[in-house]
């Protein structure tokens, strides 16, 4: 299995409706690949995040999956409508268990 984290920290300047569209677009991905196990998406709550605002978290089945997933038009339409347009910074962790 292999875990991709995405931690997310949108602008001061984004509205609620962006991040509202990027919650929804994002967790929509779920269903639109077969090596997706598990994807979950959310605000932050802890006061330890260093200003990262929104995680992600998307369960493959393996690498290969993974890697058939970056590249695909639908993961890369909520990237570029959703997540750049109010993206500050991001950090992004793979790994395998």
């Amino acid at each position: 299995m292999v875990e991709h984290l995405v931690i997310l920290k949108f602008k001061e300047d984004a509205t609620q409706e962006q991040v509202d569209a990027f919650l929804e677009n994002a967790k929509s991905l779920r269903d639109k690949f077969e090596g997706v196990v598990d994807l979950s998406v959310g605000a932050n709550f802890t006061d330890r995040s260093q200003g990262y605002t929104h995680g992600v978290c998307v369960r493959f089945r393996d690498r290969a999956d993974l890697e058939h997933y970056l590249p695909h038009p639908d993961h890369v339409a909520v990237v570029e409508n959703y997540i750049k347009p109010i993206l500050d910074d991001l950090i992004v962790i793979d790994y395998e268990f």
